[in-house]
């Protein structure tokens, strides 16, 4: 009886390596469905969604580090209320601007060249709001007035060089000739270099020229790749920069400063007044007037009270009565939010 076991345990043994070597015979075998026109189809649907997948998740971590270095520079840009150099202060805040553009706007332009950038613009909106925010708080403190968009998209337009690799072509004689490898004769001279067209002919700069010169193929095409910036983009920037407004008002107060407030009171009105016209064409550009007329609100109320008892309060208090008397029309602003429900939400 043992030995009928043993005769069945071998059999079933053989038959489950005869199994084996048939499923991995199989799985070897390619399924002839895979060469159908549309599993090749569908397989290049696939790579391009991983490759624009890949794409949108390389721009969305640029433009998180771009947000980081514009929310540095904003910081920087404070400091200029009260500062004994405030030129210094836009001096370097110009060669971070200019650093940040060379840099991670050059990346993000790179990856969009080619591409639609609608598809990818949900991956670099936060950081380009808030670089919008920080070039026009630097151009306020400069030149004391709003810059336009078309100044803040210039710098983000960028000069690149499709260069081809030089193309030698060598005569198999000319080495045995000169008794030297063919890479030591490309050696660049001007007075022996003549120039036709895109291509340049360079002889060899030895005491005697050979008669058969190093041709070099120096094709170079420059073309221009951007950052796409819609307008609306500029306009949810300009929104955040007059919190920024306000912020320096309240800094201008603490150190004696009573005009600036009252100038910023003006700016924020004139901005108010334009984005009161498109208060109700997208979602996001809609809340942030809701935060522009309550930053306005703020500074107004501050004014008039620096106006009313500016002469009563001591110097150094001021920027207490500012702060109490901006944050007094809040629930002015939160019962006029809740009695005028948005409908387009």
């Amino acid at each position: 009886m043992s030995s009928k076991r043993g005769r069945g345990t071998g059999g079933r043994g053989r038959r489950n390596r005869d199994f084996k070597e048939t499923k991995s015979d199989k799985d070897s075998k390619t399924d002839p469905c895979d060469d159908t026109p549309m599993m090749k189809c569908f397989r290049g649907f696939q790579n391009e969604l991983d490759s624009r997948n890949d794409r949108h998740e390389r721009i969305f971590k640029i433009s998180r580090d771009i947000t980081i270095e514009s929310k540095r520079l904003i910081f920087l840009l404070q400091r200029v209320i009260g500062s004994d150099n405030p030129d210094q202060i836009l001096k370097e805040a110009e060669h971070k601007i200019q650093e940040l553009n060379s840099t991670h706007f050059l990346e993000i332009a790179k990856e969009l060249d080619g591409q639609d950038p609608y598809q990818f613009l949900r991956a670099y909106t936060n950081g380009l709001q808030e670089y919008i925010e920080a070039v026009t708080f630097y151009y306020y403190l400069k030149e004391n007035k709003l810059v336009n968009c078309e100044k803040v998209t210039h710098p983000l337009v960028f000069t690149v060089n499709d260069s081809i690799q030089p193309i030698v072509d060598l005569a198999k004689d000319q080495g045995e000739k000169s008794n030297k490898s063919p890479t030591s004769t490309l050696q660049i001279s001007t007075e022996d270099t003549v120039e036709t067209g895109k291509t340049l002919i360079e002889y060899k700069t030895d005491s005697e020229k050979k008669e058969q010169p190093v041709i070099v193929n120096s094709d170079q095409q420059t073309r221009q790749i951007s950052v796409h910036v819609p307008q609306s983009e500029y306009m949810l920037g300009v929104a955040d920069f007059t919190g920024e407004l306000m912020r320096m008002a309240i800094n201008s107060v603490g150190v004696g400063d009573l005009e600036t407030p009252k100038l910023v009171a003006n700016m924020l009105r004139v901005i108010h007044n334009a984005f009161s016209l498109f208060e109700h064409t997208s979602r996001d550009l809609r809340m942030k007037t809701n935060v522009l007329r309550q930053s306005m609100q703020k500074v107004e109320n501050a004014c008039y009270a620096l106006t009313v008892r500016g002469s009563e309060v001591p110097k150094h208090m001021l920027k207490d009565v500012f702060t109490t008397a901006s944050y007094s029309g809040d629930n002015y602003s939160m019962e006029e939010n809740s009695t005028s429900k948005e409908i387009y939400d």
